[in-house]
Formats: C-alpha cells, sequence, structure tokens
C-alpha cells in the first residue's frame, strides 16, 4: 500500500455546511475550526482559467445564470458566490485555482481537488488541472490529491501528471472497482459512504487502496466506518466531526 499522508476528516467544499461552498470564505472556515485537509470542485472558464464551482451552471451558488464555462473569466470574476448561503457573505467571488493554492500554503492545508469538467470538457478540463496543481503545489509539502467521477478526466490528468496522486469517484459500488482504479492508477476509492459494508472496506483495503468516503454527516456513521478501516470522511459537518475527531474514537 503506497504511503498515505492525508488526514483522517476532509472539510467538503472548503467549509462543509458552514459558509457558502467553494469559497475563500469556506476554506478560512475550515482553517478556523482547525482541520488540515479540504475538498474542493474546479473547471475551466471559457479561456481555460480555472475556477471553483460544482455545478455546470451557475444558477444554484451564484447569483449568475448559464453554463459557468462558457463564460469568460472577466464575466465569472464579477458575480456574487456568497449572498444565497448569507448576506453575511454578500460579495464573496468565485476563486481561482491560483488563490487556493496559496490558501492552502497560508494555513498549511492539504488538499482534495475534484476535477468537475463542463460537460464535453472532461478530457481536456483533467489534464489543465493536473498540470496547474502540479506547478501550484510544488513547494507544499504534501501533493494535492485529484478525483473525479469522470474516467476520461483521470486519464488525463494520469497522462498529464502522473505523480500526482489520483482517486476515482463512485456514487454507486462497482463490481469492476479493482480493474478500474488499477487501470487509471488511482491509490483510492472515493465512494458514497451509503455503498461501502465493512466487507468491501476489508476488499478494497486488500487491494492496497485507501479509501474517502463522502458525506458523512453523523458522527456515529463517521466512528463506524473509521473503525473499519476507511482512511479518511469527507463532511459537511466540520464543526460536529472536527479535525480530531478519529483520536477521539
Amino acid at each position: 500500500m503506497t504511503a498515505w499522508p492525508y488526514p483522517r476528516i476532509v472539510a467538503h467544499r472548503g467549509g462543509g455546511s458552514l459558509a457558502p461552498e467553494n469559497t475563500l470564505a469556506a476554506i478560512d472556515t475550515g482553517a478556523r475550526l482547525g482541520h488540515s485537509m479540504i475538498e474542493f470542485d474546479v473547471k475551466l472558464a471559457q479561456g481555460g482559467e480555472i475556477f471553483l464551482l460544482h455545478d455546470d451552471t451557475l444558477n444554484r451558488t451564484s447569483n449568475g445564470w448559464g453554463v459557468a464555462g462558457e463564460l469568460g473569466w472577466d464575466k465569472l470574476v464579477q458575480l456574487d458566490a456568497g449572498s444565497w448561503y448569507s448576506s453575511s457573505f454578500s460579495g464573496e467571488k468565485l476563486p481561482l485555482l491560483s488563490e487556493v493554492a496559496a490558501r492552502c500554503a497560508k494555513y498549511g492545508m492539504m488538499a482534495n481537488i475534484e476535477i468537475k469538467g463542463t460537460t464535453g470538457l472532461a478530457f481536456e478540463t483533467g489534464e489543465q488541472v493536473a498540470l496547474a496543481a502540479r506547478e501550484l503545489w510544488q513547494d507544499q509539502a504534501v501533493p494535492p490529491l485529484l478525483s473525479s467521477f469522470d474516467v476520461a478526466s483521470l486519464e488525463a490528468a494520469q497522462a498529464a501528471a502522473p505523480e500526482l496522486p489520483r482517486g476515482i469517484l463512485l456514487d454507486k459500488w462497482d463490481e469492476n472497482w479493482q480493474a478500474l482504479t488499477t487501470r487509471l492508477g488511482c491509490v483510492s476509492l472515493h465512494i458514497n459512504h451509503k455503498e461501502l459494508t465493512e466487507e468491501r472496506v476489508h476488499n478494497l483495503k486488500q487491494a492496497g487502496l485507501h479509501i474517502l468516503v463522502y458525506t458523512v454527516n453523523s458522527p456515529e456513521r463517521a466512528s463506524q466506518l473509521l473503525g473499519w478501516g476507511v482512511d479518511c470522511i469527507c463532511t459537511d459537518r466540520i464543526d460536529l466531526i472536527g479535525p480530531d475527531f478519529a483520536a477521539k474514537i
């Protein structure tokens, strides 16, 4: 099994449910609570700039509208990505990956970068994100962990920066997990926690894989999964499942 430098608890989308997702304010929130690793989603603007956003469209988490990847960064940077969550976050911007890398360096924080290419741009996004991550994190002690639901994105990342660790994301259990992770050179499998049993955890670990589960918001369930041997819990409840949670069980 490859060395695993990442902590047991990961703050989902930066600040979990305590801040507007995928923003610098969210990362600040995660850091304020003592978390040492965040997960966030990235995609490409029309001109190739890499920025944080989960959905294809801007509608849910900003005052913008339409497909984000069809807009230039000059338009995207003007949007408010905080007011939808709370007026106290009014004016929060969509951050660039470079800004997030600087925040991670400031806080000594590790990163799980989920590649969320706009529909139709999976390969290009995986390639560009991997190349940027290699450069932006080159001076940080621990490399970012790249992940994606999209096989094409991981294939592109593998070709562009093979030295960066990768994990395949699954929402449903896939009996072909071993062939898939082997082909993509994955060090980890990232899966909906509801799909795991103790036996499945055992089989994954026997195959030499690390396991990250999402999105676990119950301390009882988190304790059970860690007891089974799961390596990382990705949570929205970064207040209830804190950075030292695993040490207490």
